[in-house]
């Protein structure tokens, strides 16, 4: 084991506070990686103040962060993809038991043993998995992905959550040029979706209830932007989507855009809403139209996501910030005060 530096939340309502964490030592099969950034995901904030105690919840000390680039620093005697030096990356997986169907099939996303990147039984340490807001990480070389070099790694750090959660329901239900695509919310997830759609060649409509939005929705690559709250602009869209995607995590109208669907067509649910939403029958019985849910991808379709990203330039919107202003960041967070993501420069944890 080693001693790493990293920023820590100690209760649900206590401020991130500097703080050293456990590392293992690399085994035959692990990678040890120098953390340059990390993205702040929303799905942090809710863990660090214990929002998801229900089903998932918050074993402190905490230490979030899940969107991790950074530089391979040492790897293990039986690594092979990997060579100290190497852009690697670290989404919300760091394990999975490989073995059950989901494995098989490239899900360790749905694999029922699946190690989150923090706040999982750790089998190493005996206790809990410590994520990105940290100076390094140790992680098995299945669940570490190669990033392009071309790209930001500010701007790439958010791919490996809200990149991949917009793009795996997007190739699932078959996006390619000729669709007709919607994304309804443009924030952290949804502003990665219309850079996804655009690039895959769909005809691309943002839904907004924020007029202000408009100017930023086109520069991101939508084509049209519809404003939510008039019923003429809705209307007008009625049975044309092929699939919308939907980022929204607060109370909505599902109906409204079940109705824009055409035959066949899907929306997906990325956001994930406090409450249940109520979905009229008849909008999906007829058209034959469907309502799903999807969660990040598995470790080939994130790598193949990121070459995707590497040949089409793209990353996510980012406002750097150094780790002392976490606090902060949460608070604007929680104000959607952000465009479009948070990422962590961690190198200025040196600073403490």
């Amino acid at each position: 084991m080693y001693k790493a530096k990293a920023y820590s939340v100690s209760s649900a309502t206590s401020p991130f506070i500097p703080s050293t964490i456990a590392r293992r030592d690399p085994t035959p099969h692990d990678v040890q990686i120098e953390i340059l950034f990390c993205g702040i995901c929303h799905s942090d904030l809710h863990q660090a103040r214990n929002e998801w105690s229900g089903v998932m919840p918050t074993v402190y000390p905490c230490v979030p962060g899940h969107e991790i680039v950074g530089r391979v620093t040492k790897v293990g005697s039986a690594v092979t993809k990997f060579k100290a030096g190497d852009l690697a990356g670290v989404g919300c997986l760091v394990g999975s038991d490989g073995t059950c169907p989901e494995c098989k099939a490239g899900l360790e996303q749905f694999c029922n043993n699946m190690v989150l990147t923090y706040n999982s039984p750790d089998k190493h340490s005996g206790g809990v998995t410590y994520g990105g807001y940290s100076d390094s990480i140790v992680v098995d070389q299945h669940f570490v992905l190669k990033v392009p070099a071309n790209l930001s790694l500010s701007g790439a750090a958010p791919l490996l959550c809200a990149g991949i959660t917009t793009y795996s329901p997007m190739r699932h239900w078959g996006v390619t040029k000729g669709k007709k695509v919607g994304v309804v919310g443009l924030g952290g997830l949804g502003h990665m979706g219309v850079k996804f759609a655009h690039a895959l060649g769909a005809h691309t409509v943002v839904f907004t209830t924020s007029e202000s939005k408009k100017d930023d929705a086109l520069r991101l690559g939508a084509d049209e932007v519809v404003l939510s709250r008039d019923a003429n602009q809705m209307n007008a869209h009625a049975g044309s989507f092929d699939f919308i995607l939907d980022a929204v995590a607060a109370p909505h109208d599902l109906n409204a855009y079940i109705n824009l669907l055409s035959r066949d067509g899907n929306i997906t649910l990325v956001g994930a809403p406090p409450e249940p939403l109520p979905i009229a029958a008849m909008g999906l019985i007829f058209k034959r139209r469907s309502f799903s849910g999807s969660l990040i991808g598995g470790i080939a379709e994130t790598q193949e996501m990121l070459d995707f990203c590497g040949q089409h330039n793209i990353t996510s919107d980012v406002e750097v910030i150094p780790i002392q202003k976490i606090n902060e960041a949460y608070e604007r967070l929680l104000k959607s005060d952000v465009k479009y993501r948070f990422s962590i420069d961690m190198a200025s944890l040196k600073n403490d």
